[in-house]
């Protein structure tokens, strides 16, 4: 349920690295979900996206789980003062990754991994490319405590607070009035 909710906006469009970045994020555990690079199954199809073929090796998966957790960190900063050290923990874990530019083709310009593991390479070239088309802001995780899914904002102004207004707005707006209501009861002070 969530992640098909945290994927899509309410035009329905995320780029696919974007949807991909965000389901390896959702991957984690959190709420009543479970840790799905805990499964091989379920590890390899979060990683399908990003070139994984077949079960992925335990210690790609723990590369993997310390970039997710880099890039949790990033998204959700304990120390919302240090965004700069949250990105060289990501740059510093990723260091052996490295691309060059292949000029082959007449007009066109790519860049190719030529050290490190592929599928995190791939992971990082979509974080990338999130931060260069200005997109990275829009990854948010849902203002709803006991939820906290990360989503894509599709939203115009980049305002969207929940993953779904649904489930978790809804939710927040009614337990807001209540508190509201209950405040200002004949016979009660109002809340200040």
């Amino acid at each position: 349920m969530a992640t098909s909710t945290a994927r899509t906006g309410d035009d329905g469009s995320v780029p696919a690295r974007a949807a991909a970045v965000v389901d390896l994020l959702n991957s984690r555990f959190y709420a009543f979900s479970p840790d799905k690079l805990d499964t091989a199954q379920e590890a390899a199809a979060v990683l399908l996206p990003f070139g994984q073929e077949g079960v992925p090796s335990p210690q790609r998966l723990d590369l993997v789980r310390a970039v997710r957790a880099d890039l949790l960190d990033v998204v959700d900063p304990a120390d919302r003062t240090d965004s700069a050290g949250h990105w060289a923990a990501l740059a510093g874990r990723t260091a052996s990754i490295t691309f060059r530019q292949d000029f082959s083709a007449p007009g066109h310009a790519e860049l190719r991994q030529v050290t490190g593991d592929p599928v995190v390479g791939e992971i990082v070239r979509s974080v990338a490319a999130l931060v260069t088309e200005g997109n990275w802001s829009r990854l948010r995780l849902c203002a709803n405590e006991d939820c906290r899914v990360v989503f894509y904002d599709t939203s115009r102004n980049r305002s969207r607070r929940w993953h779904s207004y649904e489930f978790c707005g809804n939710r927040a707006n009614v337990a807001a009035y209540r508190a509201r209501s209950a405040g200002s009861r004949p016979g009660t002070l109002p809340a200040r």
